[in-house]
């Protein structure tokens, strides 16, 4: 779908990189509707001569040239970001960001007036057009403009609309998500090499095998539990190996892991707002 709107990018890195080459590749903008800004100039060089990009070093210009401006920058650089932007904007334009752990009300502090916000957690899955993006609207953003930032992450992958309440649970699952799999798949590769697999097999195999499972629970849409009873038959290997994870509380850890992640992450929340 080709919107008709133009995007600025407050940040130039990877994550904004992503976006902006999921956008293009689906033809949901043009180049010439793509404005990005970054303090880097190497970044700004390397994202015009790729993608054909309006890459600046003005932000009031990408504000100005833009209808929905995506702040992609990290939380800690969020206070100048935002101060730089607020005495530009106008009341029209949709502000989405993608900093980890900053509450839309520490954004609206900047502003005289509420503006319009969606707040997402993507993933870094993203960086390879496989993620999944959660969103959450302030009272001043309408469903059309909830709609614009889910028409625009749509470009690296799957979206779902939660309560901003919510984002610190999205942050402990799917944000924090990709590094649990891959400790997993480290597991995975280690065994292989411990009962006499080469490294490069070993990592095939661990790699194909969740990717596949991960399509079968997508596609089939069975529960999971089922699926992993395909897999289990009495007295065989597998039984045998799930023993050994659930006598080690594997179910337990990952939940715990989870837990963590979010209680972090409501704790970095909290923190910004006392210092606002």
């Amino acid at each position: 779908m080709k919107l008709r709107v133009p995007v600025g990018f407050i940040g130039g890195g990877n994550m904004a990189e992503a976006m902006i080459q999921g956008l293009l590749a689906a033809k949901t903008i043009v180049p010439s509707d793509c404005w990005v800004c970054d303090i880097i100039e190497d970044r700004l060089t390397h994202l015009k001569s790729k993608y054909g990009v309006m890459a600046v070093s003005d932000t009031p210009q990408v504000i100005r040239s833009s209808r929905a401006v995506i702040l992609a920058v990290k939380p800690q650089n969020m206070e100048k970001a935002l101060t730089a932007l607020a005495p530009l904007w106008s009341k029209e334009k949709l502000l989405i960001s993608i900093a980890a752990g900053v509450p839309i009300s520490y954004i609206e502090g900047f502003f005289e007036k509420k503006p319009k916000v969606v707040r997402v957690m993507p993933n870094t899955p993203a960086l390879v057009l496989a993620g999944i993006s959660a969103l959450a609207k302030n009272e001043a953003a309408d469903e059309k403009d909830l709609a614009l930032a889910e028409s625009l992450f749509q470009a690296i992958g799957e979206t779902v609309r939660v309560e901003e309440s919510q984002l610190d649970a999205v942050t402990g699952l799917s944000g924090s998500g990709p590094a649990y799999v891959f400790s997993f798949l480290e597991g995975l590769i280690e065994g292989g090499l411990k009962m006499g697999l080469p490294r490069s097999v070993a990592q095939k195999l661990a790699v194909q095998t969740v990717l596949g499972a991960a399509q079968m629970a997508r596609k089939m849409d069975w529960p999971i539990s089922q699926l992993k009873e395909m897999v289990t038959s009495p007295g065989g290997t597998t039984i045998h190996g799930l023993h050994v994870m659930e006598k080690a509380g594997f179910h337990g850890i990952l939940m715990e892991a989870v837990e963590a992640a979010t209680r972090r992450s409501r704790e970095l929340g909290q923190a910004l707002k006392k210092g606002s």
